[in-house]
């Protein structure tokens, strides 16, 4: 969940800075000084939401070495080390990628994989999640992240952002001219209520909008959960992590999902989860044979 999470929260916070900097350059007055010009706001708004969608890609691995205060492993220092750092080169060869970057992080059972190219990706582990593992359970995790890169999931979700982006750009303009005349009465270009409004929309369509990328992101998992067992052989290490960091016994169904970014959100909030559930993902793996 980390990689989207900072992805996302990201993404809005550059969109936000981009809108900002626009503002006071006056290209929005442009854009709507004698009405909307929907031809230049289509150009304009594809412009900046996909703009802001690959600088949250271009910034992924920095900002995730940031947030958790991953340490990049550059020399092993131990026997756990070389293993780590080998088992994620022999992946790597298998999945036909460059060699990642491995780094680990103090926090709970959680892994992540993150970058903008497949051939200088991050993959990192938390000391919970290698603390908590067997061996294999832990490759079995690390495989499921080797898979996300070499799917080219950060690249595929963030085509999604930027056409997401694109429509929360134009609506909020649009939403933003139409307050500033009917509510605001704004004769002649635009007034101080566009300039808020806009603000404001790109804000609460920005949240609105995760929801599409998260479905998208459920999606992804279930098909780095195949790649995973693809790497291991067998979907039976894979579906014993899960089992693991939902604590659920042989047999038994999860009763919480909190840990590894698994959410047990319910109605509403449950459309913002990046990940399904895991009782969900347990039945794909496990109707693989």
């Amino acid at each position: 969940m980390k990689r989207i999470v900072l992805f996302l929260v990201t993404n809005l916070a550059v969109m936000l800075v981009l809108s900002v900097m626009l503002n006071v350059l006056g290209v929005n007055r442009f854009l709507a000084a004698e009405g909307l010009n929907v031809g230049m706001l289509v150009v304009f708004s594809a412009v900046v939401g996909f703009t802001g969608a690959f600088i949250s890609l271009l910034m992924s691995k920095t900002m995730a070495k940031w947030s958790t205060g991953a340490q990049v492993i550059d020399t092993p220092q131990s026997a756990d080390e070389q293993w780590l750092v080998g088992t994620v080169r022999r992946l790597a060869e298998k999945a036909g990628i460059g060699m990642p970057e491995v780094a680990v992080y103090e926090g709970e059972p959680n892994a992540f994989a993150t970058g903008a190219f497949r051939d200088s990706s991050l993959v990192a582990v938390s000391t919970g999640l290698l603390h908590s593992m067997t061996k294999e359970e832990v490759e079995a995790v690390l495989a499921h992240e080797v898979a996300h890169v070499a799917n080219g999931d950060m690249v595929t979700l963030t085509l999604i952002q930027g056409v997401v982006n694109t429509f929360v750009v134009f609506l909020a303009r649009v939403v933003g001219y139409a307050v500033d005349k009917v509510v605001f009465r704004t004769e002649r270009g635009v007034g101080p209520g566009y300039y808020v409004t806009v603000v404001i929309c790109e804000i609460v369509f920005g949240i609105l909008a995760s929801i599409i990328v998260a479905w998208f992101s459920r999606q992804r998992e279930f098909r780095a959960d195949a790649g995973a067992a693809r790497f291991m052989g067998n979907p039976g290490p894979m579906v014993a992590a899960l089992r693991r960091l939902g604590g659920i016994e042989p047999g038994e169904l999860p009763k919480a999902f909190q840990s590894s970014g698994i959410s047990d959100k319910a109605g509403f909030m449950a459309l913002f989860s990046t990940h399904p559930p895991i009782e969900e993902r347990i039945a794909a793996l496990e109707s693989r044979g």
